[in-house]
């Protein structure tokens, strides 16, 4: 799943179309995008037939507050974690009720890198939680704060096309 040349909105549609074909719906985790995702999800007309919230839980508290992370993973693993966008994933779906979940995590900078997660790390998480099917994907991103962000958004939905897709 490498990059793509669709742009957010056409992926956003196309997933939209594969959640409708399925009678699924879909809810997100965002902490580095800050809602992003789910601005591009509901930039399509008619998205509140797949999708009805999504969670901005930027802050470690917030992540356990509101998803159910559980803070010894976040101690354990950091926030920018696979362990935490799998629990973030399964925590939205959890809270909503959805079959499907995306989740993100990452360091878009300028600042917070570190030598063990520069600027530009991000995992992701896409949970298919149907058939508890879980696809996970590091990203290491370059470019500033916004283009790390549009990269990530762009990343998220492909990735949950992808998993329902093969899911057929």
């Amino acid at each position: 799943m490498g990059q793509s040349l669709v742009g957010p909105q056409q992926l956003s549609q196309q997933l939209g179309e594969a959640l409708l074909a399925r009678g699924l719906t879909i809810t997100t985790a965002e902490s580095c995008t800050g809602g992003g995702i789910a601005c591009a999800i509901t930039d399509i007309a008619g998205s509140s037939a797949w999708f009805e919230r999504g969670f901005v839980t930027y802050s470690n508290a917030a992540k356990s507050d509101m998803l159910g992370v559980l803070p010894s993973i976040i101690e354990r693993d950091g926030a920018v974690s696979e362990a935490v966008v799998i629990a973030m994933a399964k925590g939205a779906c959890a809270q909503n009720g959805d079959a499907v979940g995306v989740a993100v995590s990452g360091v878009a900078g300028p600042g917070g890198g570190s030598p063990e997660k520069p600027v530009g790390t991000v995992w992701l998480a896409c949970y298919l939680a149907t058939e508890d099917k879980i696809h996970t994907r590091l990203l290491q991103l370059s470019g500033d704060r916004l283009s790390v962000r549009e990269q990530t958004i762009g990343a998220a939905l492909e990735d949950c096309l992808a998993l329902l897709v093969a899911s057929d």
